[in-house]
């Protein structure tokens, strides 16, 4: 044991490291979001770059990352946890800016996919392992104003990533879009070397079998959504993805709860704030998806905006966004994490009340989407860090990164939801009420949480009291 586990005092060039914490767990969920959606207006150009591929084919830049980052979050967090968050940080960020390099480079379109996928899985280790450094490694009274930051980055990146990737594509061509991370890794590589090193937790290695039915359930019904608009929600492919997603999920969750190193730590479901974290937390999945998508959708197929001046449209509440997270970080420092969630939800849903009451079918930009889109962000920073803060602080020191890696996860699926109801909404030539339709279920799962956190049993906790516990409970 470390003198510093011992006495609960960093020696001075621990201490210093320290400082970059904040940072280096900021950087990892920044490139991890960014290129979540960075690379949705590049397909024009990869086109042009491998003539001979379908069009199908090429979306699967797209979507061979989202699969794999979404199905690889609950076994990336309970890896961080035996093995070290220091270790997966570096593995990861080395893993992420490699595969970086490789995409830059691709020579082909299936080099291209391959390189992607490995990206994909690489972001999935990031996040928990990102959080737990922040967690560990910052003082329990500056623990909420650092997810706030972290959480704030994430909230940045995935909403500039649309007009940022279409201005890189438009200047330098896609490949830029991967370039771009290559500088970023290796900083982030440097700085996490100087890391103190961490030991992870006794015993094995999560449940391997367990681990895989994870993964292909959730990635299996993370692909059947997201393969709907090309195939229909009829079709059999479709149908075979979505119900052997599930089958295999609820395997995963069967053998959880029988094994002695789950690779889902369902236990942490039993703590009732852990589980109003999580059930918020996909919520919000469904409300921040659909939306995002439905604006694109609604500025280009009704305003007739182009991709890349709707990408930019939409940018102004990446900025709010990223303020009111690193405000509510703040806030929860003080007040506990309930007011931040609570407010989030209720601005998300009077931004959604406004689109449903006033929507237009001629542009507005200054008068209705750019304040509409300044209020749904403020919204969506605040319940970010909300319920990233509940469910990472309600969890016991030993296993920040699964409760991270599992409320994401959430997340990711609430995500996945959304989509599909959007999709459902708004048939291939869709009309103004149908977007309407959207915004109003985006409205009605925004209650839900405010609800949920509000009067729900075991709402958020408070961070100050989930500091003070895992100060008083000795760990570093």
């Amino acid at each position: 044991m470390t003198t510093e586990t011992q006495t609960g005092t960093a020696p001075p060039r621990t201490a210093a490291a320290r400082r970059y914490v904040p940072w280096l767990a900021a950087g990892a969920t920044f490139l991890a979001m960014l290129d979540a959606t960075a690379a949705n207006l590049a397909v024009a150009d990869l086109h042009a770059d491998f003539p001979g591929s379908t069009l199908s084919g090429l979306t699967w830049v797209i979507t061979l990352y989202a699969v794999l980052f979404a199905a690889l979050l609950a076994p990336a967090g309970r890896l961080a946890d035996l093995v070290g968050r220091r270790s997966l940080y570096l593995w990861g960020t080395g893993l992420f800016t490699l595969a970086s390099l490789a995409c830059a480079v691709a020579p082909n379109l299936p080099v291209l996919l391959a390189t992607r996928a490995a990206q994909g899985a690489a972001a999935a280790a990031l996040i928990p392992a990102s959080l737990a450094l922040l967690l560990h490694d910052t003082p329990p009274e500056r623990r909420a104003r650092s997810i706030g930051l972290w959480s704030a980055a994430g909230a940045f990146a995935a909403a500039i990533g649309p007009g940022l990737g279409g201005v890189l594509v438009d200047l330098s061509g896609w490949r830029s879009l991967f370039l771009i991370n290559v500088p970023i890794g290796l900083a982030m590589l440097l700085g996490g070397r100087r890391l103190p090193r961490a030991a992870g937790g006794a015993g094995r290695l999560p449940d391997l079998a367990g681990t895989l039915l994870l993964a292909a359930g959730v990635g299996g019904v993370a692909l059947g959504v997201t393969q709907s608009r090309d195939w229909a929600w009829t079709d059999a492919r479709t149908l075979g993805l979505l119900l052997g997603g599930a089958a295999l999920f609820a395997l995963a969750l069967w053998r959880s709860a029988r094994h002695p190193v789950p690779a889902l730590e369902i236990s942490l479901w039993r703590n009732r704030r852990f589980a109003a974290a999580n059930a918020a937390s996909f919520l919000y999945g469904t409300a921040l998806y659909a939306w995002l998508l439905a604006g694109v959708l609604y500025l280009t197929g009704e305003w007739h905006y182009s991709i890349l001046k709707a990408g930019f449209a939409s940018t102004p509440g990446a900025f709010t966004a990223t303020a009111a997270a690193v405000a509510a970080g703040r806030l929860a420092s003080r007040f506990g994490v309930r007011p931040a969630v609570t407010g989030g939800a209720l601005i998300i849903a009077a931004s959604g009340t406004w689109a449903v009451a006033a929507l237009p079918a001629e542009p507005h930009y200054a008068t209705f989407w750019l304040p509409l889109g300044l209020l749904a962000g403020t919204g969506m920073g605040m319940i970010s860090t909300g319920t990233a803060t509940a469910a990472a602080l309600s969890a016991g020191p030993s296993r920040f990164a699964g409760a991270t890696g599992l409320n994401t996860t959430a997340r990711q699926l609430g995500g996945v939801l959304g989509i599909a109801v959007l999709a459902a909404l708004l048939p291939e030539n869709a009309a103004l009420g149908d977007y309407t339709a959207v915004y109003l279920f985006c409205t009605t799962s925004a209650v839900f949480i405010a609800v949920l956190s509000s009067f729900g049993p075991g709402g958020p906790p408070s961070s100050s009291t989930a500091g003070d516990r895992w100060h008083r409970s000795g760990s570093p």
